[in-house]
């Protein structure tokens, strides 16, 4: 018995009537939260280079995806040959420059290939993402998709213009105290942000994390110096914040 075998046959008796009584009780609903946690952490993990943990996280995907094709086996609705399978066809089917005669030239040329195969597939409509999409991606995708009809922004400097008139007309729906405006703006500065990281290369998802970090590290080198922080001056927060900002 392979191991990915031995991993079927664990996932079952989890399920089985003498299983584990966590595990019986899971639906493919109550088990989506786990599947994006766990795929968070191994986004973590690719982040800080640790490859330990990268082995364990992989595996805790591995498992998610296990316990779902277990759960519709019980269903009757597939197993995990069938999705196995399924993944098989797809990826022959959408690299036709590797197993077939196509060529191409780059791997730009490959995700256009690629795209293109998916929305002949599945009949898909230019913007038909998933809803639970994070919001910073999901915009990243509208305007790649955006691109293709040719509505986009040819430089940087053109989306950073956009940026600081989107901050203006924000700036002016919040002196004007118009709630339902302020956030209509902030929604279009944050969308222009997002195709902002775009046209630089750079995943806005990817930043937005290193800031949460960064702040995060520094506030907890703050409280380190000084443990009562709530009760200081605002000067002497500046001061101590600028103090942690340039070691």
């Amino acid at each position: 018995m392979t191991s990915f075998q031995q991993l079927i046959e664990i996932v079952k008796k989890l399920r089985g009537p003498k299983g584990c009584p966590w595990d019986k009780a899971q639906t493919h609903e109550s088990l989506t939260p786990y599947a994006v946690e766990e795929a968070h952490e191994l986004e973590e993990a690719i982040a800080n280079k640790d490859i330990d943990n990268m082995k364990e996280e992989l595996g805790d995907l591995l498992f998610q995806s296990i316990l779902h094709a277990e759960i519709a086996r019980q269903n009757g609705d597939f197993d995990i040959d069938d999705v196995i399978k399924h993944l098989n066809n797809k990826m022959v089917s959408r690299h036709p420059h590797v197993f077939s005669d196509v060529e191409v030239k780059d791997a730009d040329e490959v995700v256009k290939n690629w795209e293109e195969i998916k929305a002949q597939e599945k009949e898909m409509a230019p913007f038909d993402l998933p809803k639970s999409f994070p919001s910073l991606l999901k915009a990243h995708k509208i305007g790649k998709r955006s691109k293709k009809f040719g509505f986009d922004w040819e430089t940087p400097e053109q989306v950073f213009k956009k940026t600081d008139e989107e901050m203006a007309e924000l700036k002016e729906a919040f002196e004007k105290n118009d709630k339902a405006h302020i956030e209509e703006e902030l929604g279009d500065l944050l969308f222009t942000l997002s195709q902002l990281a775009r046209h630089l290369d750079l995943d806005a998802e990817k930043s937005l994390r290193r800031a949460n970090q960064k702040f995060i590290h520094r506030f907890e080198e703050m409280l380190k110096i000084n443990p009562n922080l709530k009760d200081i001056p605002r000067e002497e927060k500046e001061k101590l914040w600028n103090k942690v900002k340039k070691q």
